[in-house]
């Protein structure tokens, strides 16, 4: 009887708990959103909103479905309580179990609809935002977006490169009345780092050797030399080389260890494969997936007839 006793007194605690917890999940989804939406209303410029809206935007929306899906498992755990006093510990598991499964369903649907429907609804406002015509603070004119060609005559050359390398984008806007000119820079669609004697995002990987091959029994490392296409920079550095070996492909073929299969900025992929006789070859990629498919079917020997 008191072991009866005191599952009830924890079920009336669970039940208590839960109910808070619905609570301040709920809360915390409302007031994550409430503030992103305050902080991208407060921006003036379309350009801020843009930087906003692409850089924050799907992050908060995700975490505040994470916190609903949080509340629909706490939801599930207050539901049919009669039955669950009647046989506490068997229903209490079982109900607990829905709750996961409610919950993980509904985050599963959530990360379905922002990973594959809302990057394009989004991409349609922030090109709007982006595209929107400027207005001259000075004459209330509207402005004019200069072409790529046209707009090379108002950058200089630091800017030119980074436009050349594709690390940064640059919108010129023109008031054709009074001359005003209005400079927008936005992130480009390939990766580059920012040198750090000219400032400009212009430093790129142009040359990777490997300087000591991994083994199942250690790491190796790889020499990587990046130049700056602007100032000429040079910088060379070092970096880990691992490899995963998986039994069920032959001696000559290995499974690299793939530290970018949810890396979604990989755009193409580059491997060079060395064999023990001296010589390599130099496979090209468009994405992780078929990377993975030619690894684990890769066979030098095969290459060689």
């Amino acid at each position: 009887m008191k072991f009866q006793d005191s599952e009830l007194t924890f079920l009336d605690l669970w039940a208590v708990t839960m109910q808070w917890l619905i609570i301040a999940f709920l809360v915390i989804s409302i007031l994550s959103v409430l503030i992103y939406w305050l902080v991208y209303s407060s921006k003036k410029s379309m350009k801020a909103k843009h930087e906003t809206a692409s850089e924050y935007e799907v992050k908060v929306l995700r975490f505040s479905q994470i916190m609903i899906a949080c509340s629909i498992f706490c939801l599930v755990n207050v539901l049919q309580e009669e039955i669950v006093e009647r046989a506490p510990m068997p229903w209490f598991a079982i109900r607990a179990f829905m709750g996961i499964c409610f919950g993980t369903l509904y985050g599963y649907v959530a990360h379905l609809i922002f990973t594959y429907y809302y990057p394009g609804k989004i991409s349609a406002r922030l090109e709007k935002l982006r595209y929107t015509p400027r207005i001259n603070p000075t004459t209330g004119n509207k402005m004019k977006l200069l072409s790529e060609e046209e707009e090379d005559a108002y950058l200089d050359e630091g800017q030119q490169a980074e436009e050349n390398v594709f690390s940064v984008d640059y919108d010129v806007w023109i008031d054709n009345e009074t001359g005003y000119t209005h400079i927008e820079k936005y992130k480009g669609h390939l990766n580059a780092h920012e040198c750090d004697n000219c400032g400009f995002r212009t430093l790129r990987l142009v040359k990777e050797e490997v300087v000591e091959e991994a083994t199942e029994f250690w790491d190796g490392s790889i020499s990587q030399e990046f130049s700056c296409s602007y100032c000429g920079r040079v910088k060379r550095k070092t970096v880990a080389l691992s490899y995963k070996v998986n039994d069920s492909i032959s001696e000559n073929g290995r499974l690299i260890s793939n530290p970018l299969a949810n890396n979604k900025e990989v755009e193409t992929v580059k491997i060079e494969i060395f064999s023990n006789k001296g010589d390599s070859k130099v496979f090209n990629f468009q994405n992780i997936e078929q990377t993975q498919s030619f690894l684990e079917e890769f066979d030098y020997e095969k290459m060689d007839d």
